[in-house]
């Protein structure tokens, strides 16, 4: 297949991108800056600068090809200016899906996630959940608006698939999940906020099904990409029992975290905050549970994400080489 393919210079877009071209198939990657995305291109990818923001340098790419990946997308947690979520997350979406409408693609999948259903407060639900509400931060309100731009083009007919992953993990990610094990493993993660669940999925079972959505998947569904549901004390207890490090026994407990994130609404109104101390950020952790029963993923596409712990020795393996550390 000749596959068009946005968010190639992401963690889960670069992955998805060596995977299919290990595959066989031959890619179109759109990237903002060709020289960033060199290991790509020595791979034999095409890249082909655009941006999603700017629908006429996708048209040329997209022509021709046989189906799409949409898997570009903005994620910053405790920033104020909304401009960038709308106009990668919505209208980036919208730009995508109308051009995938006008050249008659055969097939698309887009990456939403399941923060749009925001904070399921514990329940894992399903693909039939929709939430209604405030959303918890404004990276689960644009996913929110972009997924219904979706659901809007399918209903006009547009042969597109949307997968829903949850956390995602493993060698080369570059998120805040990275971010806090490497504090973990050099002992330097002070407290752990009680309450908070994702479900996790390793970077390779998630391209996995990506790469299954666009197979398998029925045009017009919606699959949750989620794996096994766990706490974060929960996967910092599994990483102590992998490595001997001992986990942060310190807990923030949600209403502590709550009140934090009132106290910092004055001083976020007045000042520049760093994002880890902005209201946003504190309530991301405050209990917030983001959940979603992969069922339907597992019966009709075959997906079968590995368990954290399987996940998590060879993650983080992995970045103990990186640190020098033994593992």
């Amino acid at each position: 297949m000749l596959i068009f393919l946005t968010g190639a210079t992401g963690f889960l877009g670069g992955a998805l991108a060596r995977a299919l071209r290990a595959g066989g198939h031959n890619v179109r990657a759109l990237v903002r800056n060709p020289a960033a995305a060199a290991a790509l291109a020595s791979l034999g990818i095409e890249l082909h600068p655009g941006d999603i923001t700017d629908k006429a340098s996708m048209r040329a790419p997209m022509t021709g090809a046989d189906g799409v990946f949409h898997v570009a997308g903005w994620y910053k947690i405790g920033l104020r200016d909304t401009r960038a979520p709308v106009a990668i997350n919505i209208d980036g979406t919208r730009h995508v899906l109308e051009l995938m409408q006008e050249l008659g693609i055969r097939k698309g999948v887009y990456t939403s996630t399941l923060a749009v259903n925001s904070d399921t407060h514990g329940a894992l639900v399903d693909e039939s959940f929709r939430f209604s509400g405030r959303h918890v931060s404004v990276y689960d309100w644009s996913k929110h608006e972009a997924h219904k731009i979706a659901e809007d083009f399918i209903a006009r007919g547009l042969p597109l698939t949307i997968v829903q992953p949850g956390v995602i993990y493993g060698p080369g990610d570059t998120s805040g999940v990275r971010t806090m094990f490497l504090q973990y493993l050099q002992r330097k993660l002070p407290a752990v906020p009680s309450g908070a669940a994702y479900c996790w999925a390793h970077i390779d079972d998630e391209v996995h099904g990506h790469i299954l959505a666009m197979e398998k998947g029925k045009p017009g569904r919606s699959y949750f990409l989620a794996g096994p549901p766990h706490t974060i004390v929960e996967a910092l207890d599994m990483a102590e029992s992998i490595t001997g490090i001992p986990a942060p026994k310190m807990r923030m407990p949600p209403a502590v975290l709550k009140a934090a994130a009132a106290l910092m609404r004055v001083p976020a109104a007045l000042f520049s905050l760093p994002p880890s101390m902005a209201p946003e950020s504190l309530r991301v952790l405050a209990g917030v549970t983001y959940l979603g029963d992969a069922t339907r993923a597992r019966e009709e596409l075959g997906w079968r994400p590995r368990p954290l712990r399987e996940g998590l020795e060879q993650t983080l393996r992995h970045e103990m080489q990186l640190l020098g550390m033994k593992p």
